[in-house]
């Protein structure tokens, strides 16, 4: 009798043993997926009225529980001129961000905007480029007193969440899906018959692969893409 006791006792020990093996393997399971959940990058996917990618449309992201990169407003930004055209075409920067204007080109630019978000003009010139701080957000419209056709924006945001669509009208941002949640998703794109109106929307969900999906509310305007011209000898 004492002999079975002694050979049930360790047989429930090991049962116990199992039981909680199993229980710890399941909670690190769990918390591991919810991990890999929260540290996705959300994708938004953007649409116009047909359903067919949109590119070049810029969003992003703004919310009171959504705090701002100090980083980011401190990088870099440069909206260059290169070969006749501002480059890149589009540039997006968080409000308080300051950008250079640095030009690559061996002939002398003038460049300016009349934009209300924040007017300014950078008289010719070619070796020594030129910065400003842009404290207001909004959109602002470049141009070229010496190259009419040299068109750009730089899109000033109130957010250090954003990003440019590709060509299959997909943008993705280094943003976990649970701080998207409950925020608010500006769309802004040049064809936009008002430039000063975005499109919003609240977000409330996402799909399991963390991606948004954003349908224009608009037809869009066919942008110019050659932005060249046959008369420039301004050197």
């Amino acid at each position: 009798m004492q002999r079975q006791e002694q050979v049930k006792k360790p047989i429930k020990q090991n049962k116990t043993r199992r039981a909680w093996s199993a229980t710890a393997l399941i909670s690190v399971l769990t918390t591991l997926t919810m991990a890999s959940l929260a540290a996705q990058a959300v994708t938004v996917n953007v649409t116009d009225e047909r359903g067919e990618p949109v590119n070049g449309a810029v969003v992003w992201f703004e919310g009171a529980h959504l705090l701002k990169d100090t980083q980011t407003i401190q990088n870099d930004y440069k909206m260059g001129q290169r070969d006749r055209a501002f480059t890149p075409h589009i540039l997006v920067v968080p409000k308080g961000a300051q950008v250079s204007f640095p030009n690559y080109d061996s002939i002398l630019h003038h460049v300016y905007s009349f934009s209300a978000a924040q007017p300014f003009e950078f008289k010719l010139y070619r070796d020594k480029p030129q910065a400003l701080k842009f404290a207001n957000t909004g959109v602002v419209e470049l141009g070229c007193n010496i190259h009419d056709w040299m068109l750009g924006y730089i899109l000033v945001v109130d957010s250090t969440h954003f990003a440019i669509t590709d060509k299959n009208g997909v943008a993705a941002l280094d943003l976990e899906q649970s701080r998207v949640l409950g925020t608010t998703i500006h769309v802004w794109h040049e064809g936009f018959a008002n430039l000063d109106q975005p499109e919003s929307m609240k977000v409330t969900q996402l799909d399991e692969k963390a991606t948004l999906t954003y349908q224009l509310n608009q037809s869009l305007f066919k942008t110019k893409e050659d932005f060249s011209d046959e008369f420039d000898d301004y050197e």
